[in-house]
């Protein structure tokens, strides 16, 4: 998928190695979901408490992702004469945020 630079997906090192190891996990994470869904023998509220555990990890890893954007897109805004793109795109992006 190509994109212009100024979208471009420029995590620091860090928040895409910690990003990507949490991604991983939550995947085993909702493969062990549908198999406890396969088993008749589970509670659902068990199935529940998982499904949320997923949810806090995904907010988690958005977290990662929203503070390497900050650093890397937002606190030079100014500097590249955007500050008011940055603004609507911050605006747009907390509307979907918990």
């Amino acid at each position: 998928m190509a994109t212009d630079s100024c979208h471009a997906l420029k995590l620091d090192a860090d928040a895409r190695l910690k990003s990507r190891r949490r991604l991983l996990s939550i995947e085993g994470h909702v493969k062990g979901i549908l198999r406890m869904l396969d088993d008749d023998g589970v509670y659902c509220v068990d199935v529940l408490k998982q499904i949320s555990a997923v949810e806090g990890a995904l907010a988690k890893t958005g977290e990662i992702i929203l503070r390497s954007h900050l650093k890397m897109h937002v606190t030079t805004a100014a500097a590249r004469g955007d500050d008011d793109q940055i603004v609507d795109e911050l605006m747009e992006v907390l509307k979907y945020r918990k």
